[in-house]
């Protein structure tokens, strides 16, 4: 009888990959993400590299697998929000609960081993590199979704996406950058949250408070010169 769970061979399939990413991931916070072979992560996890490959096409895959699911989540945001409700109010209200959570992906989590793995990914100009490729598929989702949901024409689409995404991974970065720096994450939350608003309010707002307003400057009078008198 089929009670919805996966069969012996798919639980076999997600235990190796499991067994693979796990040894990875100790072996790269060991020793370097650089300085670590996929052979050696193959040997740690008593497969062989064309078992490895099979699951993992790359060695940067073998880290950022972990976040893979995040790509299309604010995709996702868009689609199961309220009737009525616009998405980037959708997507606000995602991101502080991500950061009431600290949701390792809000950059707001201070758990020694996330701590350790953010600080490989920021350090490692190769998973870093990697990173922006799911930066770019999360824009095509959510611009997909903004176009399915809410009947945004394309090109606006694409634009909104692009800001919305870039706000989120700014946010996180810079999260994840002071805590890697010694901050503590509820000492942070405070501030995480106000930059977040901030942020949001400013997409609202379609950036129009980019530039702080200023008073004109005024130029002193000057009189007219008089010709000289003959």
């Amino acid at each position: 009888m089929d009670d919805g769970r996966p069969g012996l061979r798919e639980r076999k399939k997600q235990r190796t990959r499991a067994a693979i990413s796990d040894a990875a991931i100790t072996l790269f916070l060991e020793h370097g993400f650089s300085k670590v072979s996929v052979a050696q992560v193959a040997d740690a996890a008593e497969v062989s590299k064309r078992t490895l490959f099979a699951y993992f096409p790359t060695k940067e895959d073998l880290v950022l697998h972990r976040l893979a699911d995040h790509e299309t989540e604010l995709a996702r945001v868009v689609r199961a929000r309220e009737p009525g409700s616009g998405p980037l109010a959708a997507v606000r209200d995602h991101v502080l609960a991500r950061l009431r959570e600290r949701d390792p992906i809000t950059g707001l989590n201070d758990r020694p081993d996330v701590l350790r793995l953010t600080r490989m990914i920021l350090d490692s100009p190769s998973l870093a590199s990697r990173m922006q490729g799911f930066k770019a598929g999360a824009e095509r989702a959510l611009a997909q979704a903004l176009r399915e949901t809410a009947d945004t024409p394309d090109l606006t689409a694409r634009l909104a996406a692009a800001q919305i995404i870039t706000v989120q991974w700014v946010l996180a970065h810079d999260n994840a950058r002071r805590l890697a720096d010694g901050e503590a994450a509820d000492a942070r939350y405070a501030g995480a949250v106000a930059d977040a608003e901030h942020a949001f309010t400013l997409l609202g707002n379609g950036l129009r408070d980019l530039t702080p307003k200023r008073p004109p400057k005024r130029t002193p009078n000057r009189s007219p010169k008089r010709s000289p008198k003959r």
